[in-house]
């Protein structure tokens, strides 16, 4: 690990005063992924600034149409609120099924989509739910914040501070998570709203993107079969020691399925 300064920021205004001031700086919430990198000599950050401890990035609330959640609000927290289960409760069930319970209670929902791996689960949940990445800002649209690998529409001295998912009548989530990491070698989120059907795949690809074959075949016919005849190119997708490109399109197909199906048992 290279030397870093570390400072605790004690308000939002605070935080975004240090990353203007040292373009070097980084953000610690979790530090699920940061530190790690750090370790491994893959970061080199001059500064830490933690903003683990900022009420002003926690907390849950129904608001009408959608779901807000705090930026800082950590997974196992997600998993476990009661707002969440009645709202949302696929993203209560996602939320459960990351990592390990030591991750679940460190790592927050604003540090996975600003770092955006690829294999990380909340991505799906984010764009499956049409959600909106609110910032210190702005409000970006879940459709132009994931632009690729570990790369998202956030400025570089610009802060996450909630997330609003918007409340579909039924949701699901189904994962082939990877044995050792938990990560998701595939993983599909399926939203039924009124007005349309979304399927966002994390996992499969060098970042989340929607199966629009999927979406408007069970915008005809909303069943686990209308998915079956569907085959996802191979082409552009992950291939790694752990599968290929060609199982994971094959799982990108399984698993939308079981999604699908989970959707019977959902709450309408």
């Amino acid at each position: 690990m290279y030397p870093f300064s570390y400072q605790r920021a004690t308000g939002l205004a605070q935080a975004l005063a240090g990353l203007k001031a040292d373009p070097q700086a980084r953000l610690l919430a979790g530090g699920m992924t940061l530190l790690p990198s750090m370790k491994h000599r893959l970061a080199a950050p001059s500064t830490l600034i933690d903003i683990g401890r900022l009420d002003e990035l926690r907390g849950i609330a129904r608001d009408h149409d959608a779901l807000s959640v705090g930026a800082g609000t950590r997974h196992g927290e997600i998993a476990a609120d009661a707002t969440v289960r009645a709202s949302l409760p696929a993203l209560a069930d996602l939320a459960g099924r990351i990592g390990d319970p030591q991750v679940r209670a460190r790592g927050t929902l604003g540090g996975s989509i600003a770092n955006n791996d690829p294999a990380a689960d909340y991505p799906a949940a984010v764009l499956g739910c049409r959600a909106v990445v609110v910032t210190d800002r702005r409000g970006i649209p879940a459709d132009e914040f994931f632009q690729g690998m570990f790369t998202t529409a956030l400025e570089p001295d610009e802060i996450i501070t909630a997330v609003r998912f918007g409340c579909p009548r039924r949701a699901a989530y189904a994962k082939f998570p990877h044995p050792a990491s938990g990560y998701a070698m595939t993983g599909v989120f399926v939203a039924e709203f009124d007005d349309e059907v979304r399927v966002a795949v994390t996992g499969a690809g060098p970042g989340v993107f929607r199966w629009q074959a999927a979406e408007a075949a069970l915008a005809r016919d909303l069943s686990a079969a209308a998915v079956g005849s569907l085959s996802l190119s191979p082409e552009g997708l992950n291939a790694d020691l752990h599968a290929p490109a060609q199982y994971r399109a094959h799982l990108v197909t399984l698993m939308t399925q079981r999604a699908v199906a989970a959707l019977a048992s959902a709450s309408a």
